[in-house]
């Protein structure tokens, strides 16, 4: 029973199909994780699943993850997250979850973090349109008036402006696992899905039924 797992996106590439059409590649280097914690509604209110992911040294974590980790008698591990499961009692503490647990044209959900853009503007954060470049104008990527005058004499909130843009949590739905590298633990996904390359990215079965 395959829950999600957690990876690192490698980056993209193109394979072919049997009619010689190139498809767009996203290569993830999907676990293996290791099962930490299994959470029931009796005692912690959900039926949860906690996997552990980038193995680190013991010696380096706090006093109290390490009690948590020797608890579940696994090694430190530096990403930790949850996935919930209707059923815990089919999993054991200490179970490995790998790319063996997915399949061929299945169908997938990826989340992960945008690339960060910084600070920016009007034209790139929300797509404006600039001013005249030419005749005098002195308007080209400048805001313009936000306001509505003395009538209401403030700014709405939710005002469309200039500010923090990309570096936010995405899910991009509805992906098809078109190989699988048991030997590497790769996993290639039909699309792109969102980080840089690096980024860590959750990779999680999608409700649709394969077609």
């Amino acid at each position: 029973m395959s829950i999600g797992i957690l990876g690192i996106k490698i980056g993209m590439t193109q394979i072919f199909d049997k009619d010689g059409l190139p498809l767009p590649i996203t290569v993830i280097k999907a676990g293996p994780c290791i099962i930490t914690q299994i959470k029931e509604i009796g005692q912690n209110g959900y039926n949860a699943i906690q996997l552990g992911f980038l193995e680190k040294k013991l010696k380096k974590v706090k006093k109290s993850e390490e009690g948590h980790f020797l608890k579940s008698n696994s090694q430190a591990f530096s990403i930790l997250k949850e996935y919930k499961v209707e059923q815990p009692d089919q999993f054991l503490l200490g179970q490995i979850i790998s790319v063996n647990d997915f399949k061929i044209d299945q169908i997938v959900n990826v989340t992960g973090h945008t690339i960060g853009r910084g600070f920016t503007g009007l034209q790139k954060r929300h797509n404006f349109s600039r001013g005249p470049m030419t005749h005098g104008s002195k308007n080209h990527r400048a805001p313009g008036s936000i306001g509505a005058g003395t009538t209401p004499g403030r700014v709405f909130p939710g005002k469309k402006m200039s500010g923090q843009f990309g570096n936010e949590t995405r899910t991009i739905c509805n992906l098809r696992i078109l190989g699988i590298e048991k030997k590497n633990n790769l996993l290639l996904v039909k699309g792109a899905i969102p980080g840089k390359n690096g980024n860590l990215v959750s990779v999680i079965p999608s409700l649709a039924k394969l077609k």
